[in-house]
């Protein structure tokens, strides 16, 4: 028996004899069907690399090699990814949060342990929000029925699953005795998707309304809310609620919405929630549940701006607003989360943010608000609004007493 320490191994000529024996192959690795896939889906993009690409970006490195047989071998180094991302200009700075009456707030709010979408989603007009000021009433969001949505649409940064947790049945209580002890006059109620669920939420939806009524009866309420696949039974189970104000958005124009919404929300559905909400007539001021019906509410969308529309297409969706009746409509800046969601297309200036708050106006909305930091739910109590639901409110009991 021999070892490969025996002289016989170490042997320069038998180390030859052995090489000239063995013969290397080399064969290509089979393609994926998963990069396969990947291929076919790249050459059906509508993007193309020069989409995403910089246009001076500098030519990608190359190493040359050579192959046993003398042909010259090319090999590419990946080119580092380098998407067009625009620098933000200097009017997409907001003031910091001073105020006693923001910090106030906020302890509150950690106190309860609540959840707003002001503080998950960074919102630059936190401070002027939850600040107040002498046109203004304290205003903020509380997100209801978890921090998970069934869906993903691809400028929103919440985190998404098929099946997210249940829901708290002790939400709708917790909620309303935390809001009420605020001492404020006015706030805003939004929610994730909630499609794994059999009515997607809208009875915990009314819930937490009814409560918030029933608690303090003079706050004024703004539900924005999912669009319920267009179940318009689901939409008057929230919309009768007792809300004040029912929003719900439709993010951008309608050659867009494919691109930047999950393929479960369009154009049309939610356009059609917003006019359906308008149809639903008010119940007879005086009923013994008098808090349970929609009392003429107001409707309101938002639109993000700087997605690659047109000035046309935004008239368009501004024309198919007012012809569902809607009454708000706020103008807002895009802003890309994170490098997975869409880029900006373009940075808005202020003065085309005016000139499309006085086209709104011009075409009949009651309220606009449109400005590159506004977001859906911008000033929400300011006085005029309170003012305008209060003024609608005393025209549909006179109406009723008629």
């Amino acid at each position: 028996m021999w070892s490969s320490s025996s002289s016989l191994c170490r042997s320069p000529s038998f180390r030859r004899a052995w090489l000239s024996t063995v013969t290397v192959t080399q064969t290509a690795a089979p393609t994926s069907s998963r990069l396969a896939a990947l291929r076919t889906q790249l050459a059906t993009e509508e993007a193309s690399i020069d989409d995403f690409a910089s246009t001076n970006a500098p030519p990608t490195p190359t190493t040359h090699y050579t192959s046993s047989n003398g042909s010259p071998i090319v090999r590419q180094k990946a080119a580092p990814r380098s998407a067009k991302i625009l620098p933000k200009p200097r009017w997409l700075k907001a003031a910091p949060a001073t105020s006693d009456n923001y910090r106030k707030l906020r302890d509150t709010v950690r106190e309860l342990g609540l959840a707003t979408v002001c503080e998950e989603a960074r919102c630059p007009n936190i401070g002027e929000c939850w600040g107040g000021g002498e046109d203004q009433t304290a205003t903020a969001t509380i997100m209801i029925m978890g921090d998970t949505c069934t869906r993903g649409c691809r400028f929103c940064s919440v985190k998404t699953s098929r099946a997210p947790p249940p829901l708290d049945p002790h939400e709708p209580e917790k909620v309303a005795t935390a809001i009420a002890q605020w001492g404020l006059d006015y706030v805003v109620l939004t929610s994730v998707d909630r499609d794994d669920l059999p009515d997607q939420g809208a009875d915990h939806f009314r819930q937490v309304v009814t409560q918030l009524k029933l608690k303090k009866p003079s706050l004024l309420v703004e539900a924005l809310t999912p669009d319920f696949q267009g179940n318009m039974d689901l939409v008057h189970a929230v919309a009768t609620s007792g809300l004040d104000v029912y929003a719900h958005n439709m993010e951008t124009v309608e050659a867009l919405t494919p691109k930047v919404r999950d393929r479960r929300a369009t154009y049309r559905q939610s356009l059609e929630v917003l006019r359906y909400v308008k149809t639903i007539q008010s119940d007879p001021i005086g009923t013994t549940n008098n808090h349970n019906n929609n009392n003429g509410c107001l409707t309101k969308t938002s639109l993000m701006l700087g997605l690659g529309e047109t000035d046309d297409q935004v008239l368009t969706t501004l024309r198919d607003l007012r012809d569902a009746d809607v009454d708000v409509v706020t103008f807002g800046q895009y802003l890309q989360p994170t490098k997975k969601h869409l880029p900006v297309q373009e940075y808005v200036t202020p003065e085309k943010f005016d000139f499309w708050q006085e086209t709104a106006m011009g075409m009949g909305f009651a309220y606009v608000a449109s400005g590159p930091l506004v977001r859906s739910s911008y000033k929400a109590g300011e006085l005029f609004l309170q003012k305008y639901i209060a003024q609608k409110k005393q025209r549909n009991a006179e109406v009723a007493a008629a």
